[in-house]
């Protein structure tokens, strides 16, 4: 299982990094180490002083699949869920100032959460879901899928270009604005179309 994440997605995102629009989605790679085992709380890195939330929508992969045409792409995936890409942004700022990879600032251990699956058939429209991250009880991110610069077909047929998706592999589609820092005892929720998809401790 891989975690595949989409970065720069949303352009009021893009416009609170001072980032540049990309041309064609921005790609990075979690491992399976990445994720936050269920109940377990979020311990904040030592090599950090600035972790930041970062809530997503995400799709899981049902099915085997390469160079796949976008018209195809709803038959891929069969669940959507709500998780969180922490963001070591010191660390990455850091990075980018180098030229280097992201990877220890997005890839580290335990630095992503994936809630609860919901079938996606619960849903009206994939392409108008709304979604929130809460910090002790005060909403801090929201966003709908609608904003997305790239839609969730799109994704998984651009991806499928470079990478095989394989059954279990799951889709980090990107981040709204509203991205800030945890710290310990925060406690974050997660809620799609007001369903509550994960709550999680840090530590």
């Amino acid at each position: 299982m891989k975690i595949i994440c989409i970065g720069r997605n949303y352009s009021e995102h893009i416009k609170e990094l001072a980032n540049e629009k990309p041309k064609e989605p921005v790609i990075f790679l979690k491992p399976d180490t990445a994720l936050v085992q269920k109940n377990q709380p979020f311990f904040i890195p030592h090599f950090s002083n600035e972790i930041h939330h970062e809530v997503e929508v995400l799709v899981k992969i049902n099915r085997l699949g390469k160079h796949i045409q976008e018209k195809f792409a709803h038959k891929y995936f069969e669940e959507i869920g709500l998780g969180i890409d922490f963001t070591a942004r010191d660390l990455q700022l850091e990075l980018r100032q180098k030229g280097l990879p992201w990877e220890k600032a997005k890839a580290f251990d335990c630095s992503a959460v994936v809630g609860d699956w919901i079938n996606k058939n619960q849903f009206e429209n994939l392409e108008a879901l709304n979604f929130a991250l809460l910090k002790n009880g005060e909403k801090v991110q929201e966003g709908n899928t609608q904003h997305m610069i790239w839609k969730i077909d799109q994704l998984i047929a651009y991806v499928s270009q470079f990478f095989t998706l394989k059954i279990g592999d799951i889709i980090f589609t990107g981040t709204p604005s509203g991205v800030g820092p945890v710290k310990e005892n925060d406690v974050i929720e997660g809620y799609i179309e007001n369903k509550k998809s994960f709550s999680v401790r840090i530590k």
